[in-house]
């Protein structure tokens, strides 16, 4: 019996006792305020915090117990006329601001800064205190630019980046989404935790002791920037949610690293309830769970009680199938009105092991620079899916070094962006540098730059990157003995223009592969424009975003200048919510899928995808529904999985060890395909273009927004009935990795075909080898393949004590067998003019020796046709 959809595990935070941390969650009842301001210091007190401001700028935040926890003393603006400036000291005063006492800092600017005039304003209230920095003074300030210097005191750890979001429901139509509402840097001490929260910070631009804090605008001359710091063991999204008084809030979470089981079964999902109201609450918690094909598998409602300023935990169960996805959305509703909720997705996926090694074409573009679920984890799943190759590995570059993959037994190459304003010298000796770097490595490639060939259909760019960039790495490489091979930039799309004057400035012998990024909008992956590709609009939503067209285009070039290898070294289905020249998800699944396959037909040696995880190296784990950048990956934002994960692995899993044979176009002008031979015979995938080439046209084109389905809602509007020859064990295999079995009757499969590609073993699409026997009283008659023709072959089990005379008679002619021995098997085979055989009848006539009257038999063939299909 399955355990109960729903066990309540509510969890009761205590409030904050004299120490630092004793049991809290975030924020507790209001405390009296106390401070003092002597010998320079203003000092601010509440329950479990003090704050001491200082002349020159210092400002200092304390636990009750007096051990310091964090300081900092400047301010840095930034400019468009007079750019970074750093305050140079400040003074304190101790204020009133709105009734209650606060500290003002003003803060010394140099000379330098324009007139710029900072101030902050600090509160305090029980376990928290609150900063808000005002820069007033220019009308060319650039907030984007604020920072704050900090310095954690004794700390246990590195800060945790943590960016925060609230999912939403489009006003719009389509699916919800999840907006930003803030970031949060996770301090650790050895007594607890605190939680920094910020509207929006960079990662890439906070250091140990500067916190980058972009300010607001709030009019021609003046930004203001705010942080809060909250002592707290709570979850980061919890505490985040009550620091800032977000009412009720929801996430949801599993035990398990990127919400992936290896095999069917029960998933255990946590769900929390944060509830940042000062009033206890029991709210109502809905869930349901869906999978990729639209069928619930749970679903409820129940109340919980989550008490002021604190959480409730439930645990929901919903049962996986071994194949699949599974969506789940649980919602909170307060009595109040309030509402929250959050999605997550779950998936079983069974191991699988792959031979084809450094054979592989399977491979990822950027390094793992997300690591949340951890190293293992991460490549544990990296190398479950398939991937063999990585696009970027090397000593003190981000993401892992070598080493961690060739423990993996995993390829690695390299890419690195020139700078293509530095000086002709500065190329050379970054030439020098790389290559040496490259070695090192232990790259397999280099790749020298990304998407260096703007503007786009020009090939302006090309001379100048063959003589200052191209040239110097082959030279260094020759130098220093390396053994890597080169590719290209990667280009952004098939730039046919650039890559024609790249041959013609000497490039095209200067390197082993060419690298490209096919690029593609609202089209099949199959989708190829029409023009010689200079007519291909390079626009935002042009057609010169396309992937097999490009890769045609390229495949072209080269049957003229010299066979290369082909590297995608980027490739994408970027799920950027509710917009029509981005992938739905059901749709990218299918992409990805097809992406993969197209690629193996056309003979690309690797496709590394763009990219793991859904959100920027900027802002690992951020939200925006309005930036592409954050939808390009594998895995979304929370580290669940998207259906483009597992038709990746679907596909790595098909063609592992696959080798293109050859396209199958049926005669409904239609339907399409390819053929490959695996070890485990062969293989299929086909897809039908009734519907066009052209995804997500319903709706009015006003702007990018498009109301996308959810995952489970079929778009292909007609479905194309297709009969084939096939065995008797046929499999259909969809994006998301789900295997069905199709039955078939009479060698023939009846299947329904639409615009997803679907993978299908168990057809004889190159036509069958044999028809089905026919068998009667030691008789058999059966229709084969032999050599390049058709035939029909006769067995005839003669009689075990004596001889056996054996006449038979076809449409093919007829032939005899004399004294056929006793006990032995006759065969006599009719030969036909093609592959193909018309239904027909076999007489045969027997005569025992020394027996009785001859035996007559009439046995009946079906029609055979050994000719390929498509």
């Amino acid at each position: 019996m399955s355990p109960d959809p729903l066990h309540l595990t509510m969890s009761r935070r205590h409030f904050l006792g004299a120490g630092l941390l004793a049991g809290a969650l975030v924020v507790l009842p209001p405390s009296t305020v106390s401070a003092t301001a002597a010998a320079g210091d203003v000092t601010l007190t509440a329950d479990g915090i003090r704050v001491v401001a200082s002349v020159g700028g210092r400002i200092a935040v304390h636990a009750a117990n007096g051990a310091l926890l964090m300081a900092g003393s400047r301010f840095q603006t930034k400019d468009t006329v007079h750019g970074i400036q750093t305050s140079t000291g400040g003074t304190p005063t101790l204020i009133t601001s709105n009734g209650q006492s606060a500290i003002r800092m003003d803060y010394t600017m140099p000379a330098s800064a324009g007139g710029a005039v900072v101030s902050a304003l600090i509160t305090v209230q029980t376990a928290q205190v609150h900063l808000e920095w005002t820069v007033s003074g220019t009308t060319t300030l650039n907030p984007a630019g604020f920072m704050f210097s900090r310095a954690v005191n004794a700390p246990t750890g590195p800060d945790e980046y943590i960016p925060t979001s609230e999912w939403r429901r489009d006003p719009a139509g389509g699916i919800p989404y999840e907006e930003p509402t803030g970031v949060v840097y996770r301090s650790s001490w050895a007594s607890g935790h605190g939680l920094l929260l910020l509207d929006s910070s960079r990662k890439a631009w906070t250091t140990s002791t500067w916190v980058h804090a972009p300010g607001t605008q709030i009019d021609a001359t003046t930004a203001v920037t705010r942080a809060s710091l909250i002592l707290t063991e709570a979850r980061p999204a919890s505490g985040a949610a009550i620091g800032r008084g977000d009412g009720i809030a929801v996430e949801l979470s599993t035990a398990r690293p990127y919400n992936i089981w290896d095999a069917a079964g029960d998933a255990a999902v946590n769900v929390t309830v944060t509830n940042a109201t000062e009033t206890a609450d029991v709210v109502t918690l809905s869930w349901w769970a869906r999978t990729d094909q639209g069928t619930t598998v749970s679903s409820g409602t129940t109340d919980l009680t989550v008490a002021a300023l604190s959480t409730a935990d439930a645990t929901i169960t919903v049962p996986l199938d071994a194949q699949g996805m599974v969506l789940l959305e649980a919602a909170v509703d307060s009595p109040s009105g309030d509402t929250a909720f959050a999605r997550t997705t779950l998936a079983a996926l069974a191991p699988f092991s792959y031979t084809a090694g450094s054979a592989s074409m399977f491979g990822i573009a950027n390094y793992p620079w997300l690591l949340n679920a951890g190293e293992q984890a991460t490549l544990d799943l990296w190398q479950k899916i398939g991937i063999q190759w990585v696009r970027i590995a090397y000593d003190g570059g981000p993401g892992l070094p070598p080493s961690a993959y060739d423990a993996r037994g995993m390829d690695h190459n390299l890419e690195l962006q020139p700078d293509l304003t530095a000086s002709d010298a500065a190329l050379v000796s970054w030439a020098s540098s790389s290559c040496t770097t490259a070695t090192a490595a232990g790259a397999s490639w280099f790749e020298i730059g990304n998407e260096l060939n703007r503007p786009f259909n020009t090939g302006d760019a090309a001379p100048g990157y063959v003589e200052r960039v191209l040239k110097p790495v082959h030279a260094a490489r020759a130098a220093q003995g390396g053994t890597f091979q080169l590719m290209n930039n990667g280009l952004a799309g098939m730039d046919r223009p650039w890559l024609e004057a790249f041959h013609a400035a000497g490039g095209w012998d200067l390197v082993d592969g060419i690298a490209f990024h096919p690029g593609r909008g609202n089209f099949t992956p199959d989708f190829i424009p029409t023009g010689d590709g200079g007519e291909w609009s390079p626009g935002a939503t042009g057609t010169y975003w396309n992937f097999l067209g490009g890769l045609r285009q390229l495949k072209a070039l080269m049957a003229e200048y010299g066979e290369k290898e082909i590297w995608l070294t980027e490739a994408y289905a970027c799920t950027r919510p509710n917009a029509w020249w981005n992938d739905t998800y059901r749709h990218a699944a299918e992409n990805v899928l097809l992406s993969l396959a197209l690629a193996k037909a056309e003979g690309v040696r690797a496709v590394c995808w763009y990219q793991f995880f859904d959100s920027y190296t900027i802002s690992p784990m951020g939200a925006d529904p309005e930036d592409t950048e954050y939808h390009f990956g594998l895995v979304n934002r929370d580290l669940g999985p998207k259906p483009s994960l597992l038709a990746y692995a679907t596909a790595a899993r098909a063609l592992d060890e696959a080798e293109f044979v050859r396209w199958v176009h049926l005669a409904d002008g239609t339907t399409h395909g390819l053929l490959f031979s695996t070890p485990d015979g062969p293989l299929a995938v086909l897809w039908n273009r009734a519907d066009g080439y052209v995804l997500n046209t319903e709706g009015a084109r006003v702007d990018w927004r498009f109301p996308e389905p959810e995952i489970w809602q079929d778009p292909w509007a007609t479905k194309t009935s297709v009969s084939l020859p096939a065995t008797a064990a046929v499999t259909e295999t969809d994006s998301f990795g789900r295997t069905a079995h199709i039955p078939s009757t009479g060698g023939q499969v009846q299947l329904t075909l639409d615009g997803a590609p679907r993978i299908y073993r168990g057809l004889l699409l190159d036509g069958p080898d044999a028809g089905p026997a026919q068998t009667s009283d030691g008789v058999t008659v059966q229709a084969r393949r032999e050599g390049e023709g058709a035939a029909l072959v006769v067995n005839v089990q003669g009689d075990g004590r004596r001889e056996t005379d054996v006449r038979v008679t076809t449409p093919l002619g007829a032939e005899r067998i004399a004294k056929l021995a006793a006990g032995d098997t006759g065969t006599l085979t009719f030969r036909a003019e093609g592959l193909a055989l018309a239904s027909g009848t076999a007489t045969v006539r027997t005569h025992v020796r020394g027996s009785g009257a001859p035996q007559t038999r009439t046995i009946a063939y079906p029609a055979f046709d050994a000719r390929p299909i498509g």
